[in-house]
């Protein structure tokens, strides 16, 4: 099936499903949707960080220090990380991995409420070619240089759900406004169910 062809739940400000329609169009008319985030660590604790494809339909050829995308209709979001952390990372067996907030990201590209995950890689990786050109596993110390030395094209919502995952690992309030988790502002961070 062609990417732009699946179905996704549509969603309101408050990630309440109000509709559906294909992905291309989703994109197009700039409607809310759903996606996932997954960090992934392997062993030694360093991040996967991959390079997009030239052929994906949002930030081509970016990096990424998540794997992930759009939940499809009907989707759970642990389901989605689950299904998407596989994928791209073309591993099976992976521990289901833990969510850790969401937020609504509003930037270029559109906007998507996002959840953000968690998961422990220990196995070999095999990235599938159609939606990572090159990936590596990165040291955080050397993420945070290559994040914050400009000369990596990153893919918008990554740096979002980075800047507010380092904001939460930390305790620490939201740089550049946002909201403490739980305060459940417009666009605030909101922490995992149970977290």
């Amino acid at each position: 099936m062609d990417p732009a062809d699946e179905v996704l739940d549509v969603v309101d400000r408050d990630d309440r499903v109000v509709g559906r329609a294909p992905r291309g169009e989703v994109y197009r008319r700039g409607l809310l949707h759903r996606c996932v985030f997954v960090l992934a660590r392997d062993a030694e604790g360093r991040v996967f960080v991959h390079r997009r494809t030239a052929s994906k339909l949002v930030f081509p050829s970016h990096y990424d220090m998540f794997v992930g995308g759009v939940l499809g209709a009907g989707e759970e979001y642990a389901d989605a990380a689950l299904r998407e952390a596989g994928e791209e990372l073309g591993v099976s067996g992976l521990p289901r991995p833990r969510p850790l907030f969401k937020f609504l990201y509003e930037g270029p590209g559109g906007g998507w409420w996002s959840y953000v995950h968690e998961v422990r890689c220990t196995l070999p990786v095999a990235p599938q070619a159609s939606e990572v050109e090159w990936h590596t596993w990165l040291s955080q110390e050397e993420l945070d240089r290559r994040v914050a030395g400009g000369e990596w094209a990153w893919v918008p919502d990554g740096l979002e759900a980075y800047r507010r995952l380092r904001a939460f690992g930390a305790g620490g309030a939201l740089p550049g406004g946002g909201a403490l988790p739980g305060d459940g502002a417009r666009g605030g961070t909101q922490p995992a169910p149970g977290s």
